[in-house]
């Protein structure tokens, strides 16, 4: 398969493209610096908010691992995906926030209103939310947002294995809110292959933080 990945420098997007590589996929990996991409892989180097719809025609499939620390980016990038994507049929996979996830989905408390949020995140889960909340109204493109547990471990080991679920918080069997960004990288790519959740979000946990 030829995927992309928006992000390829970030913490979560080289092991995005780690996994990819290792699966035998071309990766090419959108960038705004190309001289920070480690792996040997092409490089397009664009500004997202730039994006446009001849960019990421011709792949199997475009994997989002942007990041950034303010709401109005998120939001910016949410719309030049959008309609970049609006412009082609190739699916838009996003590693989005934790912060949206219901906690009690019937009172719509989400994860970012509890009181121990942490203050200083609630920028980039106010952000990530809105994105999800953008894509949830268009039907003009092909999308999976994919949120990872609480605990995004960029140090975690790579177990193998994952657990899933929709739109609310899940544990794992230690009573852990917990996922290493190297297993997250695993479900991503499966979901590349095997789409399981076009048009939808959902989210993953890994089994030990130990």
């Amino acid at each position: 398969m030829k995927i992309g990945v928006i992000g390829a420098n970030g913490k979560a997007g080289q092991l995005v493209v780690k996994e990819a590589l290792n699966r035998g996929h071309e990766v090419i990996g959108f960038v705004r610096d190309s001289s920070k991409v480690s792996e040997s892989i092409e490089v397009k180097e664009i500004d997202v908010f730039h994006l446009s719809g001849d960019d990421v025609k011709g792949f199997d499939a475009v994997v989002s691992a942007y990041g950034a620390f303010d709401t109005e980016s998120f939001v910016r990038a949410g719309d030049a995906f959008i309609k970049a994507f609006s412009e082609t049929d190739t699916p838009l996979i996003i590693i989005g926030g934790a912060g949206s996830l219901y906690v009690d989905k019937e009172k719509g408390l989400r994860l970012l209103d509890t009181p121990d949020f942490p203050e200083a995140y609630k920028p980039i889960a106010k952000g990530a939310g809105l994105m999800l909340e953008k894509l949830l109204e268009t039907t003009s493109l092909t999308w999976t947002y994919m949120s990872p547990a609480a605990f995004f471990d960029a140090e975690g080991k790579r177990t193998g294995s994952y657990t899933k679920g929709k739109d609310q918080l899940i544990l794992n069997q230690a009573g852990e809110s917990y996922i290493s960004y190297a297993d997250f990288a695993i479900a991503v790519l499966d979901e590349v292959e095997q789409p399981q959740h076009r048009n939808e979000r959902f989210t993953v946990v890994g089994n030990s933080s130990v």
